[in-house]
């Protein structure tokens, strides 16, 4: 397996997003391309990344691998990738490490060794949603921001002309209302729930690799995130906060 990135920042970009949520990870290397899919220790989000073979200037897969890989470990090697180099990542038959070759002025290499991941494989749920938002990244991002100024979670509602972000703290509370001209809606009828605010300011840095995001979610129902750039998809699934009253 070789496979190189003439513009490997995407991809360095995506693993340090993906190491704020998870340690280990089992990245598979397919004829379709790399994809991960991990959850969070928690047990409260689902990522699933995924960058198609058309990113790549070289692809050479002759079988499926999978690769188990400590991704703090794979973020300090990427974060060593200057702009204007090539990524190169090999991985030679029977051994049990990436070499990960830097083009650049200077030729530098690294090996990575490979963990053993014995999780079972994970699976993407198949969930039904009622709403779904389409909306500016940016706009996401700064709502998202401005809700986690005065709470821990926020509240997503959702109404055929209106799309309303709330977080209410113990003395403070801010509310983003976005109506259909700003902000593309499918709901037939009102949808609420609330989500960790936790969670979505890291979502949110996934602005950097689409203009969009598409939000579906459902009354008290787990979210989906999905940002999907020219050469990247990254997408989110996080569990709903339970109201108290």
């Amino acid at each position: 397996m070789l496979i190189k990135l003439a513009e490997p920042r995407i991809l360095a970009d995506a693993i340090a997003l993906l190491s704020e949520l998870v340690l280990e990870v089992k990245a598979k290397i397919t004829k379709n391309g790399f994809e991960i899919i991990a959850i969070d220790p928690a047990n409260v989000a689902l990522v699933n990344l995924s960058i198609p073979v058309k990113a790549f200037a070289k692809f050479e897969v002759e079988k499926d691998e999978e690769l188990g890989i400590n991704l703090e470990d794979f973020k300090q090697i990427l974060r060593r990738v200057p702009i204007g180099a090539a990524l190169i990542i090999e991985k030679i038959k029977d051994e049990n490490y990436l070499k990960i070759e830097i083009e650049d002025k200077a030729k530098r290499d690294f090996s990575l060794a490979l963990i053993n991941f014995e999780a079972e494989e994970k699976k993407i749920p198949e969930l039904t949603f009622s709403s779904k938002i389409h909306m500016d990244t940016s706009t996401f991002s700064e709502v998202i921001n401005d809700a986690a100024i005065v709470a821990d979670s926020c509240s997503f509602t959702a109404f055929p002309e209106t799309f309303v972000i709330e977080a209410k703290g113990t003395l403070h509370k801010s509310k983003t209302e976005l109506s259909s001209d700003e902000v593309t809606i499918s709901t037939e009828t009102k949808q609420k729930a609330k989500y960790s605010i936790d969670y979505l300011i890291k979502f949110a840095k996934a602005s950097k690799f689409a203009d969009k995001v598409v939000i579906n979610f459902s009354q008290d129902y787990p979210a989906k995130f999905e940002f999907k750039g020219a050469n990247i998809e990254v997408d989110f699934i996080l569990a709903p906060r339970v109201e108290e009253e």
